[in-house]
């Protein structure tokens, strides 16, 4: 990967990816970053927390930041997730903004412009998810939002096939003063076992369900044992929702829904962590808990 000049010294910082839900924001972190350190969905406000992701090179050290989606929120979680997007924007280095090629300002998308107006901080325009559109209305894109904001470089990538993600690394990394390395060169990201775990988990859940279902849930990690006799990861977790009737969808005839998710969030566990994991899925009731804040700050998220 092409990056800065050895010469004009190491360089590091924080970069935020912002946009509103659905752009592909944590798919460009995965892919930027060359692990899966976000989960991916294609529903709507999937990221729930500012998610860091790091890559490491010769030359530069990159702190990446997937923030939530911006959008109108209907909830307190909603708000939460709105405010720690655009507070992001105060505390980086380099900010990618994010939209989707298909479908580039729509109403969300003007709501994230907004948020931009007085910034200072550098902004790089990426539009992803070029692999699905032709290059003539790629063009388009590009002549319809570069008078936006002034935008330091404007750059048309796909997450998903890899088309110009050096490019955007490269850009990105001269814009980062000079610095410190903050994290060792093999950590790809600073979130505990237990996040990550609890976010696979709800992966599984956003995949396999539909309607509120997946967007009412939170997973929590009650008991996490690495026992080093039998090389075993044991995790007991628990499904939060908000009703009886989601209890039940995720539960399945059967049990057989959780037994899925269960099934499928441990065989990625297991790769991830290189150990066998021995998962066990309970799921429970905290009735409008997106609401309310004594249980928002008991799932780690910010009650103001």
């Amino acid at each position: 990967m092409t990056t800065a000049n050895p010469s004009e010294g190491f360089r590091s910082g924080f970069a935020a990816l912002i946009g509103r839900p659905n752009v592909g924001k944590s798919s460009l972190l995965n892919a930027l970053v060359g692990r899966k350190v976000a989960i991916m969905s294609n529903r709507p406000q999937t990221t729930r927390n500012r998610i860091r992701g790091v890559l490491t090179t010769p030359e530069a050290q990159v702190v990446f930041i997937d923030t939530p989606g911006i959008h109108e929120p209907r909830h307190r979680l909603g708000q939460y997730m709105v405010e720690a997007a655009v507070a992001t924007l105060r505390e980086v280095d380099v900010i990618l903004l994010v939209v989707d090629a298909q479908r580039p300002d729509t109403k969300e998308d003007h709501l994230v412009f907004e948020r931009l107006k007085g910034v200072r901080t550098p902004v790089l325009l990426v539009i992803n998810k070029i692999d699905l559109v032709p290059k003539p209305e790629v063009l388009e894109v590009i002549g319809r939002l570069k008078d936006v904001h002034p935008f330091r470089h404007i750059i048309p990538v796909s997450a998903r096939d890899g088309t110009q993600l050096d490019e955007l690394a490269r850009l990105l990394i001269a814009e980062l003063p000079t610095g410190p390395k903050y994290y060792p060169e093999d950590m790809i990201t600073d979130h505990p076992e237990r996040f990550i775990i609890a976010e696979y988990i709800r992966e599984k859940v956003l995949h396999l369900t539909r309607e509120e279902v997946p967007h009412s849930v939170m997973v929590d990690i009650e008991q996490l044992e690495r026992r080093e006799e039998t090389n075993v990861l044991y995790v007991h977790a628990v499904i939060y929702t908000e009703r009886d009737s989601q209890k039940a969808i995720l539960i399945g005839r059967r049990g057989a829904m959780l037994k899925q998710i269960g099934q499928l969030a441990r065989q990625e566990l297991e790769a991830l962590f290189g150990t066998r994991v021995y998962l066990e899925l309970w799921v429970k009731v905290k009735k409008d808990w997106r609401n309310r804040p004594g249980l928002l700050h008991q799932f780690g998220f910010d009650d103001t």
